[in-house]
């Protein structure tokens, strides 16, 4: 088979692959938000057992590899529980993975958003609290904006960590972008022994990083207004 009619196989496992690297990321972004704002608050309750549980749980997570963590919530049901929890096929792998990485990066969120928070100086919350403010008005009218602002540059970081780590999902055999381009090597659709396909796919991280960096970057400058 010639590169011409390779390419067109190629390129539509690629995209079938990359649909479901960029689904995986979206819906880890859409979870992952919302739940390490609620860690956070976790692991800076005034309830003392509550903070150190959560701080331990976000210690475990963020110590140990995700890879590791994919592997324990996919397989620990059936092996350990003998039910099966995440149903069969690649629905099954999907949901597994989505909730491994939710949570995972969750974690990392977490820590971030605790260290926006702690960098809004205190007097400001006083001085909410002399004007007869609630906490919750506090936090939301003058506390949040700010922590915005400070926290973007991290929480870009770990977008992008993001793009890249969705490639770890291919260990419990979900049928993502790298796990197309290297099933070209294995032998796939009378393809079998071909590297070139990789390199297509790292083209294809590479566009999707440089779309999210550029609009990043704008939205960091759209908060310049509180320096």
């Amino acid at each position: 088979m010639s590169f011409q009619e390779q390419l067109p196989i190629v390129l539509g496992s690629l995209n079938s692959g990359f649909l479901q690297t960029l689904r995986l990321f979206a819906i880890t972004l859409l979870g992952a938000i919302p739940l390490g704002l609620v860690i956070a608050f976790g692991s800076m309750s005034r309830l003392k057992p509550l903070a150190a549980i959560t701080r331990v749980v976000v210690w475990v997570v963020r110590g140990t590899p995700l890879m590791i963590q994919l592997l324990i919530i996919y397989y620990f049901p059936g092996l350990m529980l003998k039910t099966n929890w995440w149903g069969s096929g690649e629905s099954g792998r999907f949901l597994a993975a989505a909730i491994a990485f939710i949570f995972n990066y969750a974690c990392y969120f977490s820590e971030i958003y605790r260290g926006g928070i702690q960098s809004v100086p205190v007097g400001q919350q006083e001085a909410g609290l002399v004007l007869g403010m609630t906490r919750p008005q506090i936090f939301f009218r003058v506390t949040l904006l700010q922590v915005i602002k400070r926290i973007v540059p991290p929480m870009s970081n770990e977008v992008i960590t993001l793009v890249k780590d969705t490639s770890l999902a291919r260990i419990i055999a979900l049928q993502e972008i790298i796990w197309a381009g290297q099933s070209f090597l294995k032998g796939s659709q009378g393809i079998s022994g071909q590297i070139w396909p990789l390199f297509f796919t790292a083209l294809y991280y590479l566009i999707f990083t440089g779309v999210l960096t550029v609009l990043l970057g704008r939205l960091e400058r759209r908060l310049d207004y509180f320096r």
